[in-house]
C-alpha cells in the first residue's frame, strides 16, 4: 500500500535529575557534596532513507519517544544520555507541525538528516552548587522535560516531469510506453490509485516521470482522488498534460483542459505556472486527421505547446520526449521549503501574569522551565527558586496585578500560595 500522509506524535527525552549526595567514606567524616549531573535526554532526528519509498512504517504506530537521560548518582557520577530517536522517511518527505501548520523540515535528498527536537538538558547535581559561602548544598536540579509535538509527514515524490489529466486520458499507457514502469492500465476511471514513477532514457540522458492519479473537477476540494495526490506534482520541473483527443464518452477535449488547469490553479498558483506540454493522446483513434490539425491549431493559438501523440502506436512520442528533456535540462529544481530556525527556538513565551477569578497565572518560557526543575520538597531548593523568581521580576508583576496574601499562584503545572515577604539572603 502506498502511504503518503500520516500524523504521529514524537517526543524527545527528558533530562535526568541531578543527585544531592555527600561523600561518606570512612576517613572523610565531613565529606563535601558529590551529586552527579543527570544525563541529557535523547534527541529526535528524521532521516531520508533511500530504502524507504512510502510512509507505511507510520501507518499503525502513532507515538514515538526518545529515551530519557539517566539520573545522576553519588561520587560525582553523571547519568548516561538517553538514546536518540531516529525516524526514517522516504526522500521527499515534508514535516509539518500540526498545531501551527508550520513546515519544520523538508528532506528532499536521500541521506538528508535533520535534528527535529533536542532532548532535555540534564539537571545539575549538588556538587555544582558548592561555593565558598554554601559549602554543603543539599539540593539538586531536576532534568528539563523533552519536547513533545504532533507532526504530519507528507511525502511528495521526486520526479522531473509530472503527468496530469483526467482519468483514462492515457497517462499510465504513456508512462509504460516510454519507461520500464508497469502501472495498471484498464478502461475504467481511477485505474491508477497511487503515483507511479518511471525513468525515461533519451540520447544517453534520462529524467524521471511521474504518473499522478487522474484529476476530476473539484479535486482541489477533496473530491475524487486528485486532492490526495496533487502534492506529488509540486516538485516537478514541468508538466505533461495528457488529454483524450478522441473525446471518448462524449468528452470535450477543450473543456477537459480548462477543468484540469483550473484545478491546478485552485490548488497552487505556483503549480499552475509550471511549464506545461499538452499531449493530445489517442490521435490514432481519430480517422479524420484534419480534425486533429484543427484542434492543434486552436490550442496553439490559445498559447499551449501542443504535441499530437498516440501512446499505443508511438506516434508523436519522440518529439514530446525530446521537448520534455529540453525543459528538464534548462529549468531549475522547484525551491524547497526554507527552514530558518529549529522549531523550539521560536517558542519563547515572554513573562506574563494573568488573573482569572481568584487565581493568578504566571506564564513565560524561562520562569516555567525554572519551576519545573525545582525539587519543591527541598526547602533550600525552594529558597533558591524564590530568589530567581525575584530576579526575573515575578514578584513585582504579581504585586502590580493586585495579588493578596495567601492568593493562589500557578506557574506551569505547579501551584503556590503567595506571601509578600522578602526571601532570606544567602
Amino acid at each position: 500500500m502506498f502511504v503518503d500522509s500520516v500524523t504521529i506524535t514524537v517526543k524527545s527525552g527528558n533530562g535526568g535529575n541531578g543527585a544531592a549526595t555527600f561523600r561518606r567514606e570512612k576517613y572523610v567524616p565531613q565529606g563535601g557534596p558529590s551529586g552527579g549531573d543527570g544525563g541529557k535526554g535523547g534527541d529526535v532526528y528524521v532521516v531520508a532513507d533511500p530504502e524507504s519509498h512510502t510512509l507505511m512504517a507510520y501507518r499503525f504506530r502513532k507515538r514515538f519517544f526518545a529515551a530519557d537521560g539517566e539520573n545522576g548518582a553519588y561520587r560525582n557520577m553523571h547519568g548516561h544520555a538517553g538514546e536518540d530517536l531516529v525516524l526514517k522517511v522516504a526522500p521527499g518527505t515534508v514535516i509539518i507541525d500540526v498545531k501551527t501548520g508550520r513546515v519544520l523540515a523538508d528532506l528532499v535528498n536521500a541521506g538528508d538528516r535533520v535534528l527535529m527536537f533536542p532532548g532535555g538538558r540534564g539537571g545539575r547535581g549538588n556538587a555544582r552548587f558548592a561555593t565558598a559561602v554554601r559549602q554543603a548544598p543539599n539540593f539538586a536540579e531536576k532534568g528539563r522535560a523533552g519536547i513533545e509535538r504532533e507532526i504530519r509527514l507528507e511525502l511528495k515524490v521526486i520526479a522531473d516531469v509530472g503527468l496530469v489529466g483526467f482519468p483514462n486520458a492515457g497517462k499510465s499507457t504513456l508512462l509504460a510506453a516510454v519507461s520500464a514502469a508497469r502501472p495498471r492500465v484498464a478502461d475504467y476511471p481511477f485505474t491508477t490509485l497511487e503515483p507511479q514513477l518511471g525513468v525515461v532514457y533519451l540520447d544517453g540522458r534520462s529524467f524521471v516521470m511521474a504518473d499522478i492519479p487522474g484529476l476530476i473537477e473539484g479535486a482541489h476540494l477533496g473530491q475524487g482522488l486528485g486532492h490526495a495526490f496533487l502534492r506529488h506534482v509540486e516538485r516537478t520541473r514541468a508538466l505533461i498534460h495528457v488529454v483524450d483527443a478522441a473525446g471518448a464518452e462524449g468528452r470535450d477535449p477543450l473543456h477537459d483542459i480548462e477543468i484540469i488547469n483550473n484545478e491546478l490553479a485552485s490548488y497552487s498558483s505556483e503549480l499552475a505556472g509550471r511549464p506545461q506540454l499538452l499531449a493530445l493522446n489517442k490521435v490514432d483513434a481519430i480517422p479524420d486527421r484534419q480534425l486533429v490539425e484543427l484542434l492543434v491549431d486552436k490550442l496553439t493559438h490559445a498559447g499551449y505547446e501542443v504535441f499530437p501523440i498516440s501512446a499505443v502506436t508511438g506516434e508523436g512520442m519522440p518529439a514530446l520526449l525530446h521537448r520534455a528533456m529540453d525543459l528538464v535540462l534548462s529549468l531549475p529544481l522547484p525551491p524547497v521549503h526554507v527552514i530558518e530556525t529549529l522549531p523550539d527556538s521560536s517558542d519563547v513565551v515572554p513573562l506574563v501574569v494573568l488573573k482569572e477569578g481568584e487565581l493568578y497565572f504566571v506564564s513565560g518560557t524561562e520562569v516555567e522551565r525554572l519551576v519545573s526543575r525545582v525539587d519543591l520538597d527541598n526547602d533550600d531548593a525552594v529558597h533558591r527558586m524564590q530568589l530567581a523568581l525575584k530576579r526575573l521580576g515575578v514578584f513585582d508583576l504579581l504585586r502590580g496585578a493586585g495579588v493578596a496574601e495567601g492568593s493562589q499562584v500557578i506557574i506551569g503545572n505547579k501551584q503556590f500560595s503567595f506571601y509578600d515577604e522578602e526571601p532570606r539572603k544567602e
